[in-house]
């Protein structure tokens, strides 16, 4: 029944519990294909980046991403795609990525805010740190809140470097603050090949994307951000009910640095708090366990081209705060 269905069981009690019918959920599962359409292998194979989402040895989400010429990552067949690079940060992070391991691809084209995903377990090693993928499931996603941006061009790629924070520094507030697009990895509770929740069960890295200032910090270090309206698949959100262990990569676009965190995360489905966030449906609130500053994470610097159109509707944590008085 969950393979059928395409979501795990913690999935599929949030989708009750905002009230997704039965219906949707059969359109949304139907959506969800176990092998790549060609559409999609021609998408991953056009990507100068992909986002990853992948696990340390203590079991901790983290989401990055490997980067390359168009072409670096191939799809020989539809249920397989080979991405010739080492994700960023993987041997200092300690990321699993042999053969049986659990990882999410998230690719997005920027420039036209198309986007896809595929959440699968590793088949193979390649040369110089890749993998070969094996679908477990494969699904498009909507453009909602991408803000369109292009790479700046004549600039080879700089190998990144990181460095382990003790906590939210000076600059590493400035980029969460000023943020409007973040990606976030999660994990269902169980990672076996023998779980009962089937394909459903593994790692998936998604796109979050607001005004700048709708990624909070709080007083007490943690993070906070309006949840808004998307596909009603609730990967994420079924995820942090099933483990709630996340992480999150908050780029800098403008410099091509970026911000890696992994911690706790748990909705906040009080009606109060999300009515401080105009179009949020509610609100996610992530504690940080460990935090990394890791300079030339992208490939390259990115301009800003236009914000996506579905921000109107949206508000931010210094407007809300604004609102508190």
């Amino acid at each position: 029944m969950v393979e059928r269905s395409g979501f795990h069981a913690a999935e599929r009690r949030v989708q009750a519990r905002v009230g997704v019918s039965e219906e949707r959920q059969a359109r949304a599962a139907a959506a969800i294909r176990p092998e790549m359409p060609l559409q999609h292998r021609q998408f991953f194979e056009s990507q100068p980046i992909l986002f990853l989402g992948l696990i340390d040895g203590r079991g901790r989400p983290w989401a990055t991403l490997a980067a390359g010429q168009p072409g670096f990552a191939r799809a020989p067949c539809p249920d397989r795609l080979d991405i010739a690079r080492e994700p960023v940060l993987a041997r200092s992070l300690g990321l699993q990525m042999g053969i049986g391991a659990k990882i999410g691809v998230l690719g997005i084209e920027l420039p036209t805010r198309r986007r896809n995903r595929m959440n699968g377990t590793i088949a193979g090693l390649l040369a110089g740190g890749g993998v070969a993928v094996a679908v477990d499931q494969s699904f498009g996603n909507c453009p909602q809140y991408i803000q369109a941006r292009v790479f700046a061009e004549g600039r080879g790629a700089q190998s990144a470097s990181g460095r382990a924070l003790d906590g939210l520094s000076a600059e590493a507030r400035g980029i969460i603050e000023a943020a409007d697009t973040f990606f976030i990895a999660s994990r269902s509770a169980d990672l076996g090949e023998g779980s009962s929740d089937g394909p459903a069960a593994g790692l998936d890295v998604s796109h979050r994307g607001g005004r700048p200032g709708f990624l909070g910090v709080n007083a007490d270090g943690s993070l906070s951000f309006p949840d808004f309206a998307g596909n009603r698949f609730f990967n994420t959100l079924g995820n942090i009910e099933a483990d709630g262990r996340v992480g999150l990569l908050v780029p800098a676009f403008a410099t091509g640095d970026a911000l890696y965190l992994t911690g706790r995360a748990s909705v906040d489905w009080n009606s109060d708090r999300v009515g401080r966030f105009e179009g949020a449906e509610r609100v996610v609130d992530v504690r940080p366990e460990a935090i990394w500053f890791v300079r030339h994470a992208l490939p390259a610097a990115a301009r800003l081209v236009e914000m996506s159109p579905r921000l109107e509707g949206t508000g931010t944590w210094p407007e809300a705060s604004r609102r508190d008085g």
